[in-house]
């Protein structure tokens, strides 16, 4: 009796072990599977609302191309205006919404105040190659090989190199101070410490606290796929670096929640002259250093404007019509001069002054 009740035991152990192992690897697929359906996609810019280098008076742009890690072609621009430039920003842009097209105000404010602009379209973004990101840490590596080509390709100026960059873009600048010490400046806006933080933020939007059964499978899927990209953070970025950083993020944004980052900066940080705060109040993510007049002017025109509307454009037989009607309303009604003039110019200026004076101290 002594021994059938030990091989009962031995064989329901043996089954929980199974039914655990099933289940783990259930949740590693499931964490997988969300993970690669929201951020190993192609992102192309909303054709509608870009822009142009003919909107910005004497900008002047150079088309180049390199290659990241797998090979693939990423293309990149120089952006200038004038002459005196004395250094070269480095942009890294956002996540979701295609290359850096939306960023081309800020390459042109940059160009118009000293210096030269670099940028590019991150993998599986706009002009570059790839069928998808392929994950968060992939805009590190990008921004690793972007500024290795504008040192080493022997094709531009050999001046002093600061780094911009919003959102995705604002860790990655921060992550790749790792890589590139020699940065002598970072402007981080509405960034993260983690390359897992963004599917950590919006995660817990759907799923609640439910989401942390699935961060063990993200980040070792991450680690797997990017190696110490994935494991190093913008906090050891500033470990390895003497660039001086300023940190800008609002209270109130919902993408990217300013514990992610600004949070954990500042508490380290607040009272090292490295390092430099912008906390603003009500001006969300996407348009953190915009002077919000005309958008909400604009937003304000397209919401009567849907009204007027004849069929239920939620429907979704109605989808493919109702993106083809937005698309020619905002081509006949889009301001093209308030859009493409819609930055902070005070706080654009204090940025142009932040780079100026750790250059000069450099």
């Amino acid at each position: 009796m002594g021994k059938q009740k030990s091989k009962k035991k031995n064989r329901f152990i043996i089954v929980l072990c199974v039914v655990a192992v099933i289940m783990i690897i259930g949740d590693w697929v499931l964490s997988v599977t969300v993970y690669n359906e929201n951020f190993n996609k192609r992102f192309e810019s909303y054709e509608p609302l870009m822009l142009c280098v003919n909107d910005f008076d004497g900008l002047q742009r150079t088309q180049y191309e390199f290659s990241s890690d797998q090979g693939q072609k990423l293309t990149g621009y120089m952006y200038s205006s004038g002459e005196n430039q004395h250094g070269i920003v480095v942009m890294a842009h956002g996540f979701g919404g295609g290359g850096h097209n939306s960023y081309m105000d800020c390459a042109s404010f940059f160009a118009h105040n000293g210096y030269y602009v670099f940028t590019y379209d991150a993998t599986g973004n706009d002009e570059s190659e790839g069928e998808g990101v392929g994950g968060t840490p992939q805009g590190v590596v990008d921004l690793d090989y972007a500024i290795s080509y504008v040192e080493e390709s022997g094709i531009f100026p050999d001046l002093p190199i600061v780094l911009f960059g919003h959102s995705w873009g604002g860790y990655s600048v921060c992550s790749v101070l790792t890589y590139h010490p020699e940065v002598k400046a970072v402007i981080a806006c509405s960034g993260f410490n983690s390359s897992s933080d963004m599917f950590e933020a919006e995660g817990k939007k759907q799923a609640g606290y439910g989401i942390y059964l699935m961060m063990p499978f993200v980040k070792l899927h991450e680690r797997i796929k990017y190696g110490d990209y994935a494991a190093n953070t913008a906090m050891d970025g500033f470990l390895k670096s003497e660039a001086d950083v300023l940190i800008v993020h609002s209270a109130d944004d919902d993408i990217v929640p300013i514990e992610y980052g600004f949070d954990i900066y500042y508490e380290k940080y607040k009272d090292d002259p490295r390092f430099s705060f912008i906390r603003l109040e009500d001006k969300g993510h996407n348009y953190v250093y915009n002077d919000m007049t005309y958008i909400n002017e604009f937003n304000a025109e397209f919401d009567k404007w849907i009204e007027t509307l004849d069929y239920d454009y939620n429907a979704k037989e109605n989808q493919e019509r109702f993106s083809e009607d937005k698309a020619e309303y905002i081509h006949n009604n889009l301001d093209r001069d308030k859009w493409c003039d819609m930055l902070n110019a005070e706080l654009f200026e204090s940025f142009v002054s932040f780079y100026d004076e750790h250059l000069t101290s450099a």
